[in-house]
């Protein structure tokens, strides 16, 4: 008569236990994948309102007159924004603590606050263009995590 090994069927206490041991490491990689990403998430939002802030005030600016066609016209502040007639160099200087729409000036609500915005407009000479008929505008927003972001822009006297 001939005796069959015996078959082995499930699993040993070694292989249950390696298979635990692999288990657990690749769910804590993928944990601490996520808990990096979770963590940064909101970092980009803030960015991108930065980002879409110092544009839009760029764009304000460069919509402007280069030259006054009145005359005499006041500085830019928060209050005057969009009351008074502005050219593009009355904007030199122009911060605020907070974001405000154009057409809500007075109001003391902000859109976004404590988002820093400065604004410089310096005379710059391009190529052919001589610097009194051509402007730099530099938008910097300070966002509330303290990343600054700056647009650039340019207005002639076309």
């Amino acid at each position: 008569m001939c005796i069959k090994p015996f078959a082995q069927r499930g699993s040993s206490l070694i292989e249950l236990i390696m298979f635990i041991v692999i288990v657990s490491v690749a769910l804590a990689g993928i944990l601490l994948v996520m808990n990096t990403t979770t963590k940064g998430s909101a970092d980009p939002l803030i960015r991108k309102q930065a980002l879409v802030a110092a544009y839009s005030m760029l764009e304000e600016i460069e919509l402007q007159d280069f030259n006054s066609v009145a005359g005499v016209t006041p500085s830019v502040t928060q209050a005057n924004r969009a009351s008074a007639y502005h050219i593009v160099q009355d904007y030199n200087a122009f911060n605020t603590a907070s974001v405000f729409a154009l057409a809500d000036a007075a109001s003391a609500a902000p859109l976004l606050p404590n988002y820093v915005v400065n604004v410089t407009v310096a005379n710059v000479a391009l190529a052919a263009i001589p610097a009194a008929s051509a402007v730099q505008i530099d938008v910097t927003v300070t966002a509330p995590n303290g990343e600054a972001i700056t647009a650039t822009g340019y207005r002639t006297a076309y």
